[in-house]
């Protein structure tokens, strides 16, 4: 299994808006192309149940 050291990015297509996944140590981000906010979710966060996934009414 290859560790998880340094940002991956990738870029990912919903609909017709393209936006950027970043994957790293501390958890991921994804944020609309051209923007600079997107959404932050921490792994601790992820693995304890903390994370508020709202599938109801999306962030984006």
């Amino acid at each position: 299994m290859t560790p998880l050291d340094k940002p991956l990015r990738r870029q990912l297509q919903i609909g017709d808006q393209a936006y950027t996944l970043i994957i790293d140590p501390q958890g991921l981000n994804l944020v609309e192309k051209g923007k600079r906010k997107g959404v932050a979710l921490r792994w601790d966060e992820l693995v304890s149940g903390d994370a508020a996934l709202a599938s109801e009414s999306p962030r984006f």
